[in-house]
């Protein structure tokens, strides 16, 4: 029996090992990708308090690196079901095997969100993206869209304009949900042309994508796009299906107070998948260092360490 499992392995999960690591409790971290959660797809991070610029590969990488040298066990496969409870331990299955544990911190993250328009899924991989870092190298010197009114929308647009000829910003609203200084940013960058209003109706394409068409939702106009390439970045999906039953859930999100105690005794949420108001990478780390902290203590009080 190990004394913390931890299901996840992005910013809170990763945080979660450093803390629970120096405090002396033996650690198994499970990720069912890859390390690092969406983080590792962010070109560059420049919001992060002490770190004036760092990739997000770097970040997560040097987090990963940080937990496993304190000691953290990570083994890549997926948690599929957790039972028992805090008295007689928790066992924690996956697609290869279970461990069983005193305590458990779920910081199992999010997803993207799909549009769930016609030809979206039949184009994925073939002009339809979800990660602009990832895939805007295909498309340099062509014309790109990219869907959605948050930072991450605002974000991948101007990093899109730095490979592409041109790129189309599409957001339902009137309004961005993003940050000041980015929407700025992208309002004066003479390579991104901006559709407020406009939803993603189809997306046309044979053995690629070549064109979307859009809908203004004010003027019931219709548009025909050519583009090579289209980012999808419209939000999250939380990932702790599996949990539901386990944990209190509300929308899909765990819940989780600000002790990261969830409603089972010995379980802890942290990060993207609980329900909160901010998600940001520095919430997400916060929230993992609290998580580590509330579980020593629970493990402590209770005479389990």
């Amino acid at each position: 029996m190990v004394d913390l499992v931890i299901v996840g392995a992005g910013p809170a999960g990763l945080a979660a090992a450093v803390y629970a690591r120096r405090a002396g409790l033996s650690t198994t971290l499970f990720e069912a990708l890859s390390y690092g959660g969406q983080i590792i797809n962010t070109p560059e991070i420049v919001n992060y308090p002490g770190i004036k610029s760092i990739s997000g590969f770097q970040f997560a990488t040097d987090l990963f690196e940080q937990a496993t040298n304190l000691g953290a066990n990570v083994v890549f496969e997926e948690v599929t079901e957790i039972t028992g409870d805090s008295e007689s331990g928790f066992w924690v299955r996956t697609t290869n095997s279970e461990t069983r544990a005193k305590a458990v911190i779920l910081a199992t993250g999010a997803k993207n969100r799909i549009l769930g328009v016609e030809g979206e899924k039949r184009l994925t991989g073939r002009g339809v993206s979800y990660c602009a870092t990832c895939d805007g190298g295909f498309f340099r010197n062509k014309t790109t869209a990219v869907v959605g009114g948050g930072n991450t929308a605002l974000e991948d647009a101007l990093y899109l304009s730095n490979i592409c000829s041109k790129v189309f910003l599409i957001h339902r609203r009137e309004e961005f949900r993003g940050e000041d200084a980015l929407i700025k940013l992208v309002q004066d960058n003479p390579k991104i042309e901006i559709l407020t209003s406009y939803v993603v109706e189809k997306i046309n394409g044979e053995n690629s994508l070549e064109s979307i068409e859009v809908l203004n939702k004010k003027s019931n106009e219709k548009k025909l796009i050519q583009v090579d390439g289209l980012f999808v970045a419209v939000g999250m999906v939380p990932n702790g299906a599996a949990f539901e039953g386990m944990v209190e859930m509300e929308d899909g999100y765990m819940v989780a107070g600000e002790n990261m105690k969830s409603s089972t005794p010995g379980i802890f949420i942290a990060g993207d998948g609980r329900k909160k108001k901010v998600r940001q990478l520095a919430t997400a780390t916060s929230d993992g260092a609290i998580a580590a902290q509330e579980c020593y203590e629970f493990l402590k009080l209770g005479g389990k360490i």
